[in-house]
């Protein structure tokens, strides 16, 4: 570490302390030449990837946008800020965890829609719509279908009178 105050390279490490959350190292340090004393501190630099959008252009990941498009979805929908903020971490994970330089923005589609039908459906489903740029009304009931929990129930036919077992003597 090159010294603030005369420029000499050689400098030493005369205290290392940790912050309480263990993510940041705090370093005294003294010059060999000038004698004089500074501090530096060296924290992790985690690098998101650049997205690849559609038509080609390449932008920085934004946490922002990510954010704000989930929450658009999530708009009036009884979903804590606390799961929204749990989702978002773990798709910043996931792409992280990729260890790639560019991320195709399909891939982060992919991820918002997992982590929306999750959190709630009709979310994803409005997620989907604007996503996945729905041609028709077919593919809008498709995506309500896959999302359906409880199956539909068949009629049950009524079975005829009994007039042993008819409440009102019919």
């Amino acid at each position: 570490m090159k010294c603030p105050f005369c420029g000499d390279p050689n400098t030493q490490v005369t205290d290392t302390r940790e912050n309480e959350d263990g993510d940041v190292v705090r370093r005294r340090r003294r010059c060999v030449k000038c004698d004089k004393r500074f501090t530096t501190y060296e924290r992790i630099d985690l690098k998101m990837p650049h997205i690849v959008k559609r038509n080609g252009n390449r932008t920085e990941f934004d946490h922002a946008k990510l954010a704000g498009s989930m929450k658009l979805a999530l708009r009036k929908r009884p979903v804590t800020i606390e799961a929204i903020d749990a989702a978002l971490d773990r798709i910043e994970a996931r792409l992280l965890a990729l260890g790639e330089q560019e991320v195709p923005s399909e891939r982060i589609g992919e991820l918002v829609m997992k982590e929306l039908k999750k959190l709630d459906k009709v979310a994803y489903i409005r997620f989907a719509s604007v996503y996945r740029n729905f041609a028709d009304v077919d593919e809008f009931s498709e995506v309500i279908r896959e999302v359906q929990t409880r199956p539909r129930r068949a009629k049950v036919s009524k079975p005829e009178s009994d007039p042993e077992h008819d409440l009102f003597g019919g």
